[in-house]
């Protein structure tokens, strides 16, 4: 073999050697997972270690980052800061649409987190009364497209309004403080602010809420697939217990949010379910709904194909237990 046959095998195996192909097979050292006050179950899944007992045996790090609403979690998950954020369903199809590169794996809740709120004073009583008024809203979240739902059925979009874009509790704080007229809410603040401030929900509809969904950086899922088929299991065993185990749910989320019980039973008991866990028909209509209203609105460019964006968002052959 010449000096230079070995040269060119010798770069050749460098090349390979800093693929993707490659890279992937880098030992996991490290999980970056979210939690959140809107998801009940990622707050059991912390409390009781249940990650860090799965990967301990491997040497693999669990770290835990907090998520103040969808916007936030996929902010982390675009930027590489997590691997796994929970989001609202549509939020994570906008995302995608947006070039966020993630896949939806995972329910965590049937929620109503969301509905339109005002003073327990306010003569606010339906959409089409906001319009001139100041509206309370975190862009890039379930609460948001709610918004713009509930403004495009009353035939008003947002230039009807004036936003006032604040994170979730920053917009209930602004609520109760008279800065707003409106507040596009998110529970468990939303609870609060109903069960201590006498707050209105002036308008409701459950299903337009969006499921609780569980994504994951499709990088990550490509690279360690066996990692996040165990993820899942584990938070599906965290679901279950949560389901089984309501006194210990609620004592796990008011030990975190230190909330009265009269706040937390509205969220948990009222308007949270927590029986479904893989992402099917409904799940994919739900969200489906959601784009393409917001691209009946003008959010989502006339262009772009919701449906295969949708097809694209959705990963649902991560294998769940079955027992």
């Amino acid at each position: 073999m010449t000096n230079i046959t070995r040269r060119i095998l010798l770069a050749g195996a460098v090349a390979f050697a800093m693929t993707p192909a490659a890279r992937a097979a880098d030992a996991l050292k490290e999980i970056r997972i979210d939690w959140a006050t809107y998801n009940p179950v990622s707050m059991v899944l912390k409390q009781k270690g249940l990650l860090e007992k799965e990967f301990a045996k491997d040497g693999i790090t669990i770290t835990w980052v907090q998520s103040a609403g969808s916007n936030k979690a996929l902010e982390f998950l675009n930027a590489g800061s997590i691997d796994f954020g929970s989001t609202a369903g549509s939020a994570a199809l906008v995302a995608r649409i947006n070039g966020n590169p993630i896949k939806s794996i995972y329910v965590y809740s049937r929620p109503e987190w969301t509905a339109l709120v005002t003073g327990k004073d306010s003569k606010i009583a339906s959409v089409a009364d906001l319009k001139g008024k100041r509206v309370a809203v975190t862009r890039g979240t379930d609460p948001h497209i709610f918004l713009v739902r509930a403004l495009l059925g009353a035939g008003l979009t947002e230039k009807d309004i004036t936003p006032v874009l604040l994170q979730h509790a920053d917009g209930k704080t602004a609520l109760i403080r008279g800065d707003v007229d409106a507040w596009a809410g998110l529970d468990p603040m939303m609870a609060q602010a109903e069960v201590e401030e006498g707050a209105k929900l002036f308008y409701r509809k459950a299903d337009a809420n969006t499921w609780g969904i569980l994504n994951v950086r499709e990088q990550f899922l490509k690279d360690y697939p066996d990692a996040a088929r165990r993820v899942l299991a584990v938070y599906e065993e965290a679901r279950k217990y949560s389901l089984a185990n309501y006194d210990d749910l609620k004592k796990t989320f008011i030990a975190v949010t230190k909330l009265p019980d009269a706040v937390v039973d509205k969220q948990l008991k009222e308007r949270t379910e927590l029986t479904h866990s893989r992402i099917g028909a409904s799940q994919r209509e739900s969200i489906l709904a959601a784009g393409l209203a917001l691209q009946q609105a003008g959010v989502v460019d006339a262009k772009v194909d919701v449906k295969a964006t949708l097809d694209a968002l959705i990963d649902d052959q991560v294998p769940l237990p079955t027992n």
